[in-house]
């Protein structure tokens, strides 16, 4: 299981590199990686599990903070009528709205150990392409999906992580004229 030591922090090198695209289908340890990435956001979410094994909570996890360069992420996103449990390959966004939101608070990341002031802009909505895991054919799909809010906040803040791009390099104080999303709390 992927732990805290697995992740690579803010001045690493890697982090700051375009990720390369995974090979489709994709390979028995590519489809382990995905899983790992999946396990830590499910893991890291549950507080007793959260604390035995010393994690910071995680809604997305990318290849590249784990210091795999390549071009994946899962997302674990519990929200009030619904669970967006995903391993995403090889994602292309295909569209942005030209309505902006941010994350109410600011964003966070595993990667970045420091306190960071200022918000983050991120299109309210976008749509997207990649080869997305199907948990019972065991296989990577491709499909195209659109998410708004916070899936969408999530998802772009991953995305920027196979683009070698952190969140901190968005920062701005304020952020008048645009509305927040407030993150569903368990």
């Amino acid at each position: 299981m992927l732990t805290m030591k697995d992740i690579i922090f803010e001045g690493h090198p890697n982090l700051y590199k375009t990720s390369k695209e995974i090979k489709i289908p994709a390979s028995k340890e590519d489809i382990s990686l995905g899983l790992d990435l999946l396990k830590f956001c499910l893991v890291s979410q549950n507080k007793e599990l959260n604390e035995q094994f010393n994690l910071r909570p995680a809604v997305g996890l990318s290849a590249v903070q784990v210091n795999i360069l390549k071009r994946m992420f899962a997302i674990y996103i519990k929200m009030e009528d619904e669970i967006i449990s995903l391993i995403i390959a090889n994602p292309v966004i295909l569209s942005k709205s030209k309505e902006m939101t941010y994350l109410n608070g600011g964003e966070g990341c595993l990667s970045v150990e420091r306190e960071t002031e200022g918000l983050t802009p991120r299109h309210k909505e976008i749509t997207f392409e990649a080869w997305i895991y199907d948990f019972k054919i065991k296989k990577f799909l491709k499909k195209r999906m659109t998410f708004s809010g916070f899936p969408a906040i999530v998802f772009q803040h991953e995305y920027d992580h196979l683009e070698g791009i952190l969140y901190v390099s968005k920062l701005y104080p304020t952020l008048e004229g645009i509305d927040p999303v407030f993150p569903e709390e368990d």
